[in-house]
């Protein structure tokens, strides 16, 4: 849909009227081999049930399905999938960060009003010949998607770029991520600290602070993802935007009354 040589609308002009980022016109999914390809959709699919699996456990699960795969493999593909299991850590393994590492605010504290926390975390997206990164911002009281961002390389730049895109509409009270080197780059921290806006960290191993946007991944993969083996970038933007669009404003939640993400975030906002 988008013509390289069109003589007057540029590629940028292409993509706004479509609707599209321009970003996405230039984007190709990472590779890698097939057979990676297979594996790391099988590690995806069981780690959404089991995020407490390491990779000698995921490795037993495979050889369960009938792929022997070694642990050191398993372990390099979760690591280029941005995956790790989820159990509690000692403290001293803070002491390796080179970040300003921030309180969990979220214990005990009662959410009861829209942009009082917002969360935000990255998951891999299978792709029929390759994979990307979706990363997307989630509002903690009405589950309503404020913004998401599609990459093929886990850096920071998107994250600031969604963090943006959020930021146009509202201000949250308190920012929540884990403690992936994305959010804690200081471009996203210093961000937030000049909108005025707490930083909540998860405590390293916890695998319940970040629990809603992990409900969302859930629902993205198996109502969306999985179901439609996307080949190109843009089919799999295309989808993702119908998707959050049906997420927020047609998908009824039982948390909330069964009524829908917009309706509550924007009846009381």
């Amino acid at each position: 849909m988008i013509d390289v040589s069109h003589p007057v609308l540029s590629i940028r002009r292409q993509c706004d009227l479509l609707g599209l980022w321009r970003s996405s016109f230039y984007y190709q999914p990472a590779v890698e081999s097939p057979e990676n390809l297979l594996l790391m959709r099988l590690i995806d699919e069981q780690y959404l049930k089991t995020p407490f699996y390491g990779r000698r456990r995921m490795s037993a699960h495979l050889e369960r399905l009938g792929d022997a795969v070694n642990p050191k493999r398993v372990g390099r593909l979760m690591s280029i999938m941005g995956l790790r299991a989820i159990y509690p850590q000692p403290k001293t393994s803070l002491s390796g960060l080179h970040h300003k590492v921030y309180p969990y605010l979220l214990r005990d504290l009662a959410i009861v009003r829209p942009n009082q926390v917002w969360s935000a975390d990255i998951t891999y997206i299978p792709m029929r010949a390759g994979f990307m990164y979706l990363v997307a911002i989630i509002d903690w009281f009405s589950r309503y998607v404020l913004a998401w961002r599609l990459s093929n390389t886990l850096d920071s730049r998107f994250c600031c770029e969604v963090l943006e895109i959020a930021f146009a509409q509202v201000r949250p009270a308190i920012f929540n991520s884990d403690q992936g080197v994305q959010f804690t780059a200081q471009a996203c921290t210093d961000r937030l600290e000049q909108a005025g806006v707490r930083i909540s960290m998860d405590g390293r191993g916890r695998a319940f602070d970040n629990i809603f946007i992990e409900r969302l991944w859930r629902s993205v993969k198996y109502e969306e993802v999985y179901l439609h083996d996307y080949e190109t970038v843009l089919a799999l933007e295309a989808g993702l935007e119908r998707y959050f669009s049906f997420y927020n404003k047609e998908r009824p939640h039982q948390a909330l009354g069964y009524r829908v993400p917009t309706e509550v975030h924007f009846a009381q906002s």
